[in-house]
């Protein structure tokens, strides 16, 4: 299973309620941006997944119209509700694209590529393409081992 963590662009500071905030207009542009460059390397069979907060929406919508919106994976959730809507590491589909929020998606980057929870940092607009791979060899007794696929940032992509 590939798994993409993307974190929703720049948005504005303030508005009615949190989930009300809009993208700027720096974060339509970082959004429209990574979108390109992962339009040109996604699959059709992904499953994309997004916070239900505007700022989410609007990132996800610079992509594709073909997503769901998932209370789970609002602001605040917990790595185990992300993964677990992911089904990680069986997956729901061969790819699925997270569409959420820190420090939630950092936490799950290093989660899953260190083997403990630290604070990492995901850029806004930026995202993790990891996949899962089984290991059957003798030193990985069959557990699930992780590769980082790419790592891009608004201003790289």
């Amino acid at each position: 299973m590939d798994l993409i963590l993307w974190r929703h662009a720049e948005a504005e500071d303030t508005a009615q309620s949190d989930a009300a905030r809009q993208l700027t207009t720096r974060g339509r542009k970082q959004a429209q941006t990574v979108a390109k460059w992962l339009r040109q390397r996604l699959g059709p069979d992904a499953v994309i997944l997004a916070s239900p907060t505007a700022r989410t929406v609007q990132t996800v919508e610079t992509l594709t119209d073909q997503y769901r919106t998932v209370d789970a994976i609002g602001p605040g959730a917990s790595p185990e509700a992300v993964l677990a809507a992911a089904r990680w590491p069986e997956g729901i589909a061969p790819t699925v694209v997270i569409v959420g929020h820190q420090p939630t998606l950092g936490l799950i980057a290093s989660r899953l590529v260190a083997g403990e929870s630290a604070e990492w940092t995901i850029k806004k607009g930026g995202l993790w393409w990891l996949s899962s791979r089984e290991r059957s060899d003798a030193r990985r007794n069959g557990a699930d081992h992780v590769v980082v696929r790419a790592v891009i940032t608004p201003d790289l992509a």
